[in-house]
């Protein structure tokens, strides 16, 4: 994927990231009075979008994160190994940080 194209991808994940983040973390519904079923049911929702919202920054944090190393000329090379990350992977992911292999060591170590 050439330069401009990852740029751009790049931008627009941002944008789509900072509404979600946006809406995610609107004015809260007014409280009103509830029976314990529909707090409950609260909570759950308010973990849900507390999840949702956790996940959307992490991505947004590797978004930034890739632009950084588009404007460095760091960009398509894994941040570990310095080998080429693949084609694929970055059409797929084009925050992806890491090749393939370097993923996978990451991901087992969690």
């Amino acid at each position: 994927m050439d330069d401009a194209t990852a740029r751009m991808r790049l931008e627009s994940m941002l944008e789509e990231l900072d509404r979600s983040i946006g809406v995610l973390t609107g004015d809260p519904v007014s409280v009103r009075e509830r029976s314990a079923a529909d707090a409950g049911s609260d909570l759950t929702d308010a973990d849900r979008t507390r999840a949702m919202i956790d996940v959307a920054t992490r991505q947004r944090t590797a978004v930034l994160a890739a632009l950084k190393r588009l404007d460095e000329g760091g960009y398509g090379r894994c941040v570990d190994c310095g080998k080429i990350v693949p084609e694929g992977r970055l059409e797929a992911r084009p925050e992806a940080a890491r090749c393939v292999q370097c993923q996978s060591r990451v991901e087992r170590r969690r």
